[in-house]
C-alpha cells in the first residue's frame, strides 16, 4: 500500500481536452500528463509508470494521471471477448507478463483509484458486480471492479462538460475501502472472470 500526501487517481482511457483542462484548473488537484511513449514501448507502460511514480511524489490532495501502465493489459482482456476477431488468450498472457515484470520489479505501483469515464453503473455495484448493461466487456468495471468495489469510481456521462464536473464530483466522494490485492492476484481474477457475470440475474438474492 502506498503511503504519501496525495490521493493517486488514474483517469483509464482517452480524456477529452476539455475534461483535463477543467482539471488542471482546480487549486485541489495535481494533473500528472505521462511524456509521450518511446518508440520502443508503444503501449505507454514505461511513460505511465513514470508518471505514476511523479503523482506519488505530489503535495496536492489529488494527483490525477490520464495514462495507466494497466491499458494494454485491459486491452488484450476486452479483445479476448470480441467475438468479430476472436484473438484468444496469447495476447492477454503476454501483456499479463509484461506488466508483472514491471510491477514485480517495482517500476509502478497501482494508483489509489480508477475513475472511469463514459456510461456505466454510477453506483456501488451488487454482489456480482456493477451491472453494465450494453456495454461491451470493460477491465476496469468487470474484474478490477469486482476485486474492489471502492477502488474504481465512475462517471456516469458522455458530454465532455458534464465529465469535467463528474470527475471534480468524484474526486470528492472517494469512499474508503481495503486496497488493492496484488497485481498478480487480479491477473489471476481475469483469467477467470466471465463478462456474463455482470448481468443483473447474476446478483445474489436476500
Amino acid at each position: 500500500m502506498r503511503r504519501n500526501a496525495s490521493t493517486v487517481v488514474v483517469l483509464p482511457g482517452p480524456a477529452p481536452a476539455e475534461v483535463l483542462a477543467a482539471v488542471g484548473r482546480s487549486m485541489n488537484v495535481a494533473l500528472i500528463r505521462p511524456p509521450e511513449p518511446a518508440d520502443d514501448d508503444g503501449d505507454g507502460l514505461a511513460a505511465a509508470a513514470g508518471a505514476l511514480q511523479q503523482a506519488g511524489r505530489s503535495s496536492a490532495a489529488y494527483a490525477l494521471v490520464p495514462a495507466d501502465p494497466l491499458a494494454a493489459l485491459a486491452a488484450s482482456w476486452q479483445a479476448m471477448w470480441d467475438v468479430s476477431r476472436p484473438e484468444g488468450p496469447a495476447g492477454f498472457e503476454a501483456e499479463a507478463l509484461k506488466v508483472l515484470t514491471a510491477w514485480r520489479s517495482g517500476r509502478f505501483e497501482l494508483p489509489d483509484y480508477y475513475l472511469v469515464l463514459g456510461p456505466g453503473p454510477a453506483g456501488p455495484p451488487g454482489p456480482a458486480g456493477p451491472v453494465a448493461g450494453d456495454l461491451g466487456p470493460d477491465f476496469y468495471l468487470g474484474p478490477l471492479r469486482t476485486a474492489r468495489p471502492q477502488r474504481v469510481a465512475v462517471v456516469a456521462a458522455t458530454e465532455p462538460a458534464q465529465q469535467a464536473v463528474g470527475v471534480l464530483n468524484a474526486l470528492g466522494s472517494l469512499p474508503y475501502g481495503p486496497w488493492w490485492p496484488g497485481l498478480d492476484q487480479l491477473i489471476e481474477a481475469a483469467r477467470t472472470f466471465y463478462p456474463g457475470q455482470l448481468a443483473g440475474g447474476t446478483a445474489a438474492t436476500g
